[in-house]
């Protein structure tokens, strides 16, 4: 293993579903030799692609858990991870993108920039990631790279760049031209291992010359020695890749490759790429804050040298114990040693230190910055920093998207119940975009997440890992509670029981506000209500605000103005004051004309022209707005807001009108209001719901 730290990259692989990550990752680990028989996803010999361990990836052919490897390429560490496509698990895409360097976006060379690549390109901007884009699926019907490309810059506002051009498509794909070396490639062998340098094809000569002079004049802006020397037509390659480097680490530029990994063409110019343009960890500010020192934030050494710094990115359970993957980003951690979890001060002992191949691994003695390793057998959650020596630092966690939808479940013995207890408390240390409570009123354990699919995928796994009998309520949409108007209010609480009492008065303004779930402001004057009951009036009005009266859910979107109030020597309190504020928003919350809000969902479907019709027709039904429908040769792309209520059994609805040949994805998007029939609706239900209990 490579340890010189400028050799390393730290990669993700991100990408639309079905756009061929998880196959593009199986050719990468065999052209490195990592494997030495490839496997595709849902393959006929049962086996199924490496890094789809699960039984569940394998059986649907999706990827649902991102899997880690390493390989080398030219004398380079490459720790790759492939992520899933599916938007109902776009927390592993997240925590996976947090601790990485860089980025492969892979591209249907047919489906261009869907839904979910806008989704994953958003993610990659979010955590300042340089990304190569690997335009692939070349030999399909309707393929068209530079089209593709055209949309990496109109779509996702990237200035992209092609470096290469196909040597024929779709069928006829043969091979890639090489737009820096004037070369055209070819991949031959049974798997396409053998690499082939030869002259360009005559036919495809003008053509090329006029896109390299193209992309020479695009690049020349990251690097005056190659303006210069194109000025004075001594241009050089070593200038070419210096520029293209320098605009991609820059987050300016985004080189892009063509290829078809299932046909094995053109994969090993894209490793080259990982290498040429993508940065080492040295290369990237990485920064923590340091809690001894009022969260000033400093920045990371990325040498083996330092005290070590290191975060765990995610958590998987295992028959031996808790598996717990970090990234290393500064220091050096061995065998043996003693590190902090900064969050809980426990100290624990480095056990086994294990490098991960999918869900194989092998033991290592050491690790060092910029590494990707797993952990055994410590105790720790999703986001928790570790550190060595006495630094006290912590790095910031991941974003991790609210849930949008829920469902009751109910374990049908006792032994299921239990086994149920300990499957929820590993999948909340894994996901943190999977919660769980139970409901104090019906008692029913609640299971929340970002979609059907992904609580499908839960309830699979714990009938299978945890052999649990389950019984599943319908599937309840996550409201919110909102107000219309300002209201003011003034209340008073006052309690009398023997001896001290409790009195408490608050006054203010309760307003709606759009842009979060609670803004509370004290505008109090000459100490009418002392400071010391400031936090117990904030407590009372959050208390208030966790179930809304009209449904029962949280209520959002509330600016809250206390101005006035009193209090008794004797008789006020933390209690007291918690009471009035409580009671002050109960009161005053019918005045503000309160109104329901559900979750708003980003739909995209991807349907053949001739069931455009049908397809726009689901849409409406479920009172759907059609933003955008982009009509091809080969398939109709349709953007549109749909509310999550009337998403429920979609997928069949959508196979049936297209008869199985049109694919959706779905996102959460915004919280809107309900018309008002819905929400008499609503309300009716809740209220025969709280009589029955």
């Amino acid at each position: 293993m490579n340890h010189n730290i400028q050799n390393m990259r730290n990669i993700g692989i991100s990408a639309h579903i079905d756009s061929g990550k998880t196959t593009l990752t199986e050719r990468i680990l065999y052209y490195t030799q990592k494997i030495h028989a490839i496997h595709e996803v849902k393959g006929k010999d049962g086996v199924g692609a490496t890094m789809d361990s699960m039984d569940l990836e394998r059986e649907r052919g999706i990827t649902i858990s991102s899997a880690s490897t390493n390989v080398s390429w030219k004398g380079h560490s490459i720790n790759i991870i492939d992520t899933p496509g599916h938007v109902d698990f776009t927390i592993e895409v997240e925590r996976s993108l947090r601790v990485l360097d860089s980025a492969i976006l892979v591209l249907c060379a047919v489906g261009g920039v869907q839904s979910q690549t806008i989704t994953v390109d958003r993610q990659m901007t979010r955590y300042n990631i340089p990304r190569i884009a690997f335009i692939n699926k070349c030999d399909r019907m309707g393929a068209n790279p530079e089209r593709v490309t055209e949309q990496l810059r109109d779509r996702l506002n990237h200035k992209a760049v092609l470096l290469q051009l196909p040597i024929g498509l779709e069928s006829d794909f043969e091979g890639v031209i090489d737009l820096i070396r004037l070369k055209a490639v070819y991949f031959d062998g049974p798997r396409g291992e053998v690499v082939k340098e030869s002259e360009i094809p005559e036919s495809l000569q003008e053509k090329a010359f006029v896109m390299r002079d193209r992309l020479i004049d695009q690049v020349s802006f990251y690097n005056d020695k190659l303006a210069e020397a194109y000025l004075e037509d001594q241009v050089t390659e070593e200038l070419i890749y210096e520029a293209i480097r320098a605009g991609t680490l820059s987050l300016e530029l985004l080189p892009v490759f063509i290829g078809s990994a299932f046909k094995n063409k053109g994969v090993q110019p894209l490793l080259d790429g990982i290498v040429q343009y993508l940065p080492a960890p040295n290369e990237i500010t990485n920064t923590a804050y340091d809690l001894d020192n009022n969260e000033t934030e400093v920045v990371l050494k990325s040498n083996g040298q330092a005290e070590p710094v290191l975060l765990a990115f995610k958590i998987d359970d295992t028959r031996f114990g808790q598996l717990t993957y970090v990234r290393i980003y500064q220091g050096t951690i061995k065998k043996g040693d003693e590190i902090t979890n900064v969050r809980t001060k426990h100290k624990v002992r480095v056990g086994r230190l294990i490098r991960m191949h999918a869900n194989k691994m092998a033991d290592i003695d050491s690790a060092s910055a910029g590494d990707i390793v797993a952990l055994f057998g410590i105790d720790c959650a999703t986001g928790d920093t570790f550190t060595g020596g006495e630094l006290n630092y912590s790095l910031t966690s991941m974003f991790v998207p609210k849930p949008v939808i829920s469902l009751s479940i109910k374990a049908r013995d006792n032994k299921s119940s239990e086994n149920m207890a300990k499957a929820l408390n590993r999948f909340i240390k894994e996901d943190p975009s999977f919660q769980t409570f139970v409901d104090p009123e019906t008692d029913d354990t609640i299971i929340q997440g970002m979609g059907e699919l992904h609580l499908d995928i839960y309830l699979e796994r714990m009938r299978r890992e945890y052999t649990i009998a389950l019984e599943t309520g319908a599937p309840q949409v996550a409201y919110r509670e909102s107000i219309s108007l300002a209201s003011s209010f003034d209340y008073t609480h006052k309690k009398q029981t023997g001896g001290a009492g409790q009195y408490a008065r608050v006054c203010g303004l309760v307003e709606p506000y759009h842009e979060g779930d609670l803004i509370f402001l004290d505008e109090i004057k000459g100490g009418v209500i002392p400071n010391e009951y400031i936090p117990s009036c904030k407590k009372g009005f959050e208390s208030a605000l966790s179930k809304g009266p009209l449904v029962g859910f949280p209520i959002v979107g509330v600016k809250i103005t206390i101005n006035d109030g009193n209090y008794h020597p004797v008789d006020s309190s933390d209690i007291a004051f918690q009471q009035a504020a409580f009671g002050a928003f109960r009161e005053v919350y019918n005045r503000c004309k309160p109104i329901i809000l559900e979750p708003i969902m980003r739909v995209g479907v991807e349907t053949p022209p001739e069931f455009q019709g049908p397809v726009l027709a689901t849409i409406n039904q479920r009172r759907g707005i059609i933003l955008s429908a982009t009509e091809d040769k080969n398939f109709t792309a349709i953007e549109a807001e749909v509310p999550l209520s009337e998403m429920f059994g979609y997928s069949t609805v959508l196979r049936s009108a297209t008869q199985g040949k049109a694919e959706f994805t779905m996102e959460f998007k915004r919280y809107a209001r309900v018309p008002e029939t819905i929400a008499e609706k609503l309300k009716k239900e809740f209220q025969e719901k709280s009589k029955n209990k």
